[in-house]
């Protein structure tokens, strides 16, 4: 198979580190489709980087059922990079049950919108394909909903590739640290704290779209076959093995 024919889809390509993956498969000549839950960003990054897009809401099974007579057939790669910090748009909880609608917001977002989207695609992927899911950081170091649900996806990589190793389809995780230039923050942050965060860091900045992309299409290629059932960090060294 040729790179040209290769499938790619890309959950939450509107914007951020999936616009930036689906560029780099774009310029690469694979056949891309992002998808996500605004219609009017999807048709404008798709615009302008020449990919398909299909809009639906990734953490609702109905709608991922009835998004699949639009996306494609066969499925060569699949980016779950759907998510994102929830808390980060909500007020701060008050009691037990803001607490338990903060907590099922911040999996449904990231758990769920991966996990269904795998679920429904794992018919059309075809031998020896990729798949690839953003996490993050705070799976190691907190951030309480959102890093547990991130640590979650952790737990779930491991027991997908497994399940699809015999058909040579691998399953890693990407776990960006602090990526700025993303819709990610919400403008929650100021320099201050972005500072002390990337402080860690051996190289003392945080990353780039673009940075996260080129691991992600390093996972993604034909010749990454031995590498599966792992988390891959890219933070400069904020988090490391140690």
């Amino acid at each position: 198979m040729t790179t040209t024919q290769r499938r790619v889809v890309v959950t939450g390509g509107g914007t951020g580190i999936g616009a930036a993956a689906a560029g780099l498969f774009a310029e690469a000549g694979y056949d891309v489709t992002i998808t996500g839950r605004r219609p009017d960003v999807l048709a404008a990054t798709a615009a302008r980087l020449g990919v398909s897009h299909v809009a639906f809401d990734a953490a609702d099974p109905l709608a991922v059922q009835a998004s699949l007579d639009r996306l494609p057939s066969s499925v060569d790669v699949l980016v779950n990079n759907a998510g994102g910090n929830t808390d980060r748009r909500r007020p701060a909880p008050v009691d037990l049950a803001g607490i338990a609608d903060a907590w099922r917001a911040n999996f449904a977002a990231n758990v769920l919108t991966t996990v269904l989207v795998t679920e429904a695609l794992k018919p059309l992927l075809s031998d020896n394909a990729r798949v690839v899911t953003v996490g993050s950081i705070a799976a190691k170091q907190g951030s309480g909903s959102y890093g547990a649900a991130k640590a979650a996806l952790e737990a779930w990589n491991v027991d997908l590739a497994r399940s699809l190793g015999p058909r040579g389809i691998t399953a890693n995780l990407v776990a960006p640290g602090v990526t700025l230039d993303t819709e990610f923050f919400a403008g929650t942050v100021t320099p201050d704290w972005v500072a002390s965060r990337v402080s860690t860091a051996f190289n003392r900045r945080p990353a780039t779209p673009a940075e996260i992309a080129s691991t992600i299409f390093f996972l993604a290629r034909p010749d990454s076959a031995h590498l599966t059932g792992q988390v891959i960090h890219v933070n400069g060294g904020a988090y490391t093995a140690r």
